[in-house]
């Protein structure tokens, strides 16, 4: 991190909603997701380095609100978040977000930035860059069983990175289908719309369950999972909200990114304290296997975790320099003299009614 001048110090680059839309158009939407998921992998690879805690959340009967805080010891995040699954059917966003950095020598933030468009983009980079090492080799198709707001960006990033060629697309609203299929025109990828769950894993090596509801669901039941495929669980992703059939844990190695935060909030939750599971961070790092057989089950029981916000803010922030695709806040006060705050409150010149 390079410090600021005492010139800069009291300005903050805010990167908004219409500025982060110009950020991905600007670098292009599978570019910008290879990169997000290279900044992860930097991070998971010196995982040991950062602060590691569960996400704090408040929940109530109609979702979640949750903050979720990390540091490397040189640079500080956190991004808030919401989960609220009922959203919808008032036209608002299920999931909404912003984040930011700080200097830890100073405490001073350096970037502020919205992160509902932004932990779209991460958490299909995280999807795909765990598929890169966990779905069997050759994998060119993947059933989306769920087809809201994650869909479009979790199917673009297995093609970026894994090299899907096909997307099967299931949801109990067939609209939410045709959305997705019509963003997805042009993208390179050959769709179809199918009618049930079952028809939709036909032919898949990865399958990606991403549903909204806060309950004890069963999306992938245990008759429905052949030997040798890759599961991205997703949408389970707080206390009482699951998408698999137990059975199909116990026949699969799974994966995750921090095990006390999933067995709070993971398809794990479902299973005893000490079932044991793989961190995603050994993978990458070489001190643990991936998929060691072309007829095991993977699964990655995909919660969300702070250090993949922080590589994300990471990234955005090492791009937006040179682009104008930022503003600066007046957010710090930052007197002359650092003892005297009150004195620039009386120097401020009074507004005018």
């Amino acid at each position: 991190m390079t410090t600021l001048s005492p010139s800069d110090k009291a300005l903050v680059p805010f990167v908004s909603v219409d500025n982060m839309m110009r950020l991905i158009h600007h670098i292009g939407v599978e570019p910008m997701l290879v990169g997000l998921a290279d900044y992860i992998e930097q991070d998971f690879r010196r995982w040991e380095l950062f602060d590691k805690t569960p996400r704090v959340a408040s929940h109530s009967a109609e979702g979640v609100i949750e903050l979720m805080p990390t540091s490397d010891g040189e640079v500080y995040g956190f991004k808030y978040v919401n989960g609220h699954p009922r959203n919808t059917r008032d036209g608002l966003q299920t999931v909404t977000a912003f984040g930011l950095l700080a200097d830890v020598s100073t405490g001073y933030p350096v970037l502020l930035s919205e992160m509902t468009m932004l932990t779209a983009l991460r958490t299909a980079a995280t999807s795909g860059l765990v598929a890169k090492y966990l779905a069997p080799k050759g994998a060119d198709t993947m059933a989306m069983i769920g087809n809201g707001a994650q869909s479009e960006f979790q199917s673009l990033a297995m093609k970026a990175l894994c090299g899907i060629s096909a997307v099967r697309l299931y949801d109990t609203d067939r609209a939410a289908s045709e959305k997705a299929a019509r963003n997805l025109a042009g993208s390179g990828l050959a769709i179809t719309i199918c009618d049930t769950p079952e028809e939709s894993i036909e032919g898949a090596q990865i399958i990606t369950t991403c549903t909204a509801d806060k309950q004890y669901a069963t999306i992938l039941t245990d008759n429905m999972v052949g030997s040798g495929v890759h599961i991205n669980a997703i949408g389970g992703d707080c206390p009482g909200k699951t998408e698999l059939a137990p059975a199909i844990l116990h026949r699969s190695e799974i994966f995750v990114e921090y095990p006390p935060q999933t067995r709070i909030e993971g398809e794990i939750q479902q299973l005893g304290a000490d079932h044991p599971v793989t961190e995603l961070w050994r993978v990458m790092s070489g001190q643990a296997p991936g998929r060691r057989s072309p007829g095991q089950i993977t699964l990655f029981d995909s919660v969300g975790f702070a250090i993949e916000d922080f590589s994300a803010l990471r990234y955005v922030r090492d791009r937006i320099h040179g682009t104008g695709y930022h503003f600066d806040l007046d957010l710090l006060a930052d007197p002359d003299d650092p003892r005297d705050l009150f004195g620039m409150l009386m120097r401020a010149t009074p507004a005018t009614r």
